[in-house]
C-alpha cells in the first residue's frame, strides 16, 4: 500500500464523514432536489386533504349543465369538465387515488426486488441462478394481459392491479441491484467483514446495500414512473376507479373523447401526470448523488497557488534553472468539512535532474504520494496545491491550465504505481490498452501501434510479447504486470518517471530485476526517476539522492551515501536504525516509538518532537526551517551538533 496516499485519502474520506451533513440537508443542498422535494410534498399532501375538504367531488355526478366544456376562468380556475364539474377539484380529489396506486406498486417492487437482488448478487451459485430465470421468465410474460386477467377477476380493484404490476416490475429492479452487488461482493473489506465473523445478514445490510443504494434509488424513481404511466393507464380505460370518482387518467380519457370539441380538458391532468413523472426522475437522480456524497467527494481544481510557502527559508526560495523537476515551497490543502481546509505538505523543496534518481523515503501519513501526485495534477478527492510552485522544464505546472496539463501526463511525465493491476481495464487485453496509449501519444496507425507495443513489452524483458499483448491483466503475474505497467509508462518517451512503490508486492527476486530495469532505461534514455519508497534497501540500490519526508514536511535531504554514513536528523538517524537490511546479525530492531500524528494534528513546532529523543523545549516553541549542513545537504533540525557527536 501506498505509505504517502492513506492518510491523505483517509483525511479526505473520514473526516468528511464525519463532519458532512447529514443526508438531507446533502439533499435539500441541491436546488433543484428541493424543487422536487416540495412539489412531491405537495402533491402528497393535496392526496390526503383534498377528499377531506371536497367530501362530495368524488360523488358528484353533475355539476352546472349550463356551464360545460368551459374554459379557465375567475369562477373555475381550470374550467369545466364535459358534465360542468370543476375540473380544479376533481383533479385535487383524484390525486389520492393516483398517489395511492403508485406507493402500492412501489412497494410491492422494493419489497421482493431489493431482497432477491442483494441474495442473487451476493451468495450467487443456484441461488443466483434460480432468480435470474425467474426474472427471465416474468419478462416473457405479457404483463398489460395478467393485469387485465386479474381485473377480471376482482373488477375496479386498484389494490389487486397495482400489486400484481409491482410483482411483474419487481424483476427488472432485481437485475439492477444483482449487477451493482456483484462488483462490491469482491471488495476485500467484504472479504475482511467475513474474515472478522459478521454475520451474513449483517455484512448485507451494513456494508453492501449502502453502497448499492445510488442505483436503487435512481431505478425505484424510475419504476415508480412507470407505474404512475400504468395506473393512468389503466385509469384512463376506466378499469379502476368507478365513476363518478375522479382521477388522473380518467379526467385524460374525459379530455380525450371530446378533444375536437375542447382540447383544454386533457392539459391539467396531462401536466400533473408529466410533472410528476419528472420530479421523480430528477429526484432519484439527486437522492444518488446524495447518498454517495460520503465516499465520493467533489473534485477541486488541484492548482490553487498562492507563491511560496509563508516562512519558507531563503535557501529554497531560489530555483536551480538546471534541475528537470523543480518544487518550490509546495503547501499542499484537503478540504475536510465546511471552512475547514487541513494541511497535508508544507513547505517541500526539492530539485530532480535529467538522468538522475531521488528517493522520497518516510512512514505511511508523511505526504510521500501527495507530494508526487501533485506534480501531476493528481490530487485524490478535494486536495489542491494552495502555494508554492512546481517547474518542469522551466514551466510552472501549478499554473498550466487542464488541457495543458494532459498534454504532459503520460508524455513527459509518467506514472508507474505499487498496484498495476487496478490500472488495467479487466475487459480488455494488455496489448489493446497500451496500443491506445501509443497511439494517444505518438499518432501511429492501429498496425504501427501494434508493432510498437510489441518492442515496449521486448524493452522491458517481457518473455514472449506477442503471447503478453492477447493477455488478459488477470492472467498476469505480478512480476510481469508490473513489467506491463512500465512499458505503458514509457509509450510516450517520458523524461521523468514517477515510481510509487513500484516494487512493494513482489518479492526479492522480482523486486531486484524491476531495479535492474530502472537502472538500464535510465542509461538508454537519460530519464529522472523520483521513487517513492519506505524500502530502504530500495533507496540504497537505485538512488543518487534521498529526500526525508516527517508529517508532511522535508527533514532532511542528501547524497545518498552522506545520509547512510551521517544523518543529520534525529528522524533519518531512526529510521536508518530500524532498517532490516542494515541490521547486520541484530536480534531486536530498535523501533520509533509512537505514530506519524495525522493532518491537522502537527505540533507547533518540530513535527518530530514526540517522539525525538533529543528534543529539548526549544524544539517546540515555534517552526523549524531548513538549515544547510553541508554541501548539496539541509536538515530542518537544530540539534545536527548533537547528532554529529553521536555518530
Amino acid at each position: 500500500m501506498s505509505t504517502g496516499a492513506v492518510p491523505v485519502d483517509g483525511l479526505a474520506g473520514t473526516v468528511r464523514t464525519a463532519n458532512s451533513p447529514r443526508f438531507f440537508r446533502r439533499l435539500v443542498r441541491q436546488r433543484l432536489a428541493l424543487v422536487c422535494l416540495v412539489y412531491l410534498a405537495i402533491v402528497v399532501l393535496l392526496g390526503i386533504i383534498a377528499p377531506l375538504a371536497l367530501p362530495g367531488i368524488s360523488n358528484e355526478q353533475a355539476g352546472n349543465l349550463l356551464a360545460v366544456r368551459q374554459g379557465p376562468s375567475a369562477a373555475h380556475l381550470l374550467g369545466t369538465d364535459t358534465l360542468g364539474r370543476d375540473v380544479l377539484e376533481r383533479l385535487l380529489v383524484g390525486t389520492r387515488i393516483t398517489v395511492v396506486g403508485v406507493a402500492e406498486a412501489l412497494v410491492v417492487i422494493l419489497l421482493l426486488g431489493v431482497p432477491v437482488g442483494l441474495v442473487a448478487g451476493y451468495f450467487g451459485g443456484w441461488l443466483d441462478r434460480i432468480a435470474m430465470w425467474l426474472a427471465d421468465l416474468s419478462f416473457a410474460v405479457p404483463g398489460i394481459v395478467v393485469v387485465l386477467m386479474v381485473l377480471s377477476v376482482f373488477p375496479e380493484s386498484m389494490f389487486a392491479a397495482m400489486v400484481t404490476y409491482g410483482v411483474l416490475v419487481a424483476p427488472m429492479l432485481t437485475r439492477v441491484v444483482r449487477a451493482a452487488v456483484l462488483p462490491v461482493r469482491q471488495e476485500l473489506y467484504i472479504s475482511a467483514a467475513q474474515a472478522s465473523g459478521l454475520s451474513r445478514t449483517y455484512v448485507i445490510s451494513r456494508h453492501v446495500l449502502p453502497r448499492v443504494a445510488g442505483p436503487i434509488v435512481v431505478q425505484a424513481s424510475f419504476l415508480a414512473a412507470l407505474a404512475l404511466l400504468a395506473q393512468t393507464g389503466l385509469a384512463f380505460l376506466g378499469l379502476l376507479v368507478r365513476a363518478p370518482s375522479p382521477s388522473w387518467g380518467g379526467m385524460v380519457a374525459d379530455g380525450a373523447n371530446v378533444i375536437i370539441l375542447q382540447p383544454w380538458l386533457i392539459w391539467p391532468p396531462g401536466i400533473a401526470i408529466a410533472l410528476t413523472i419528472l420530479a421523480l426522475g430528477l429526484l432519484g437522480d439527486s437522492v444518488r448523488d446524495a447518498l454517495t456524497e460520503t465516499w465520493a467527494p467533489p473534485v477541486h481544481s488541484v492548482r490553487h497557488r498562492g507563491g511560496l510557502t509563508r516562512g519558507a527559508s531563503p535557501i529554497e526560495q531560489v530555483r536551480d534553472l538546471s534541475a528537470l523537476l523543480s518544487v518550490r515551497g509546495l503547501r499542499i490543502e484537503f478540504t475536510s468539512g465546511p471552512g475547514r481546509d487541513v494541511c497535508a505538505v508544507d513547505d517541500v523543496t526539492f530539485d530532480v535532474y535529467a538522468s538522475e534518481t531521488v528517493g522520497l523515503i518516510g512512514e505511511s501519513g508523511c505526504g510521500k504520494t501527495a507530494t508526487a501526485m501533485s506534480v501531476l495534477g493528481l490530487l485524490p478527492g478535494t486536495g489542491r496545491v494552495k502555494a508554492g510552485a512546481i517547474y518542469f522544464e522551466g514551466r510552472d505546472l501549478t499554473a498550466l491550465r487542464e488541457a495543458e496539463l494532459h498534454s504532459i501526463r503520460g508524455g513527459a511525465i509518467a506514472l508507474v504505481s505499487q498496484e498495476p493491476m487496478v490500472s488495467f481495464n479487466p475487459t480488455l487485453r494488455v496489448g489493446t490498452q497500451l496500443a491506445e496509449v501509443v497511439r494517444r501519444h505518438t499518432g501511429l496507425t492501429r498496425a504501427a501501434a501494434r508493432s510498437r507495443v510489441l518492442e515496449l513489452f521486448r524493452r522491458v524483458h517481457l518473455p514472449a510479447p506477442e503471447v503478453v499483448a492477447r493477455r488478459y491483466p488477470h492472467e498476469l503475474s505480478g512480476g510481469m504486470a508490473q513489467r506491463v505497467a512500465l512499458a505503458r509508462a514509457l509509450a510516450g518517451e517520458p523524461k521523468l518517471l514517477i515510481a510509487d512503490e513500484p516494487t512493494t508486492a513482489l518479492d526479492v527476486t522480482v523486486q531486484a530485476e524491476i531495479l535492474e530495469l530502472f537502472r538500464e532505461l535510465q542509461r538508454e534514455s537519460r530519464m529522472a526517476i523520483l521513487l517513492i519508497t519506505h524500502d530502504w534497501g530500495v533507496v540504497a540500490d537505485i538512488c543518487d539522492r534521498a529526500i526525508v519526508l516527517y508529517a508532511g514536511q522535508i527533514v532532511e535531504r542528501a547524497p545518498l551515501l552522506a545520509m547512510f554514513r551521517e544523518p543529520m536528523h534525529p528522524y533519518t538517524k531512526a529510521l536508518l536504525a530500524a532498517n532490516p537490511h542494515g541490521a547486520h546479525g541484530k536480534q531486536v530492531l530498535p523501533s520509533i516509538p509512537g505514530v506519524v500524528p495525522p493532518p491537522g494534528q502537527w505540533p507547533q513546532g518540530c513535527h518530530f518532537y514526540d517522539r525525538c529523543s533529543y528534543a529539548t523545549s526549544a524544539c517546540g516553541q515555534g517552526p523549524i526551517s531548513l538549515q544547510a549542513v553541508g554541501e548539496g545537504r539541509v536538515s530542518r533540525c537544530i540539534h545536527t551538533d548533537r547528532l554529529t557527536v553521536a555518530q
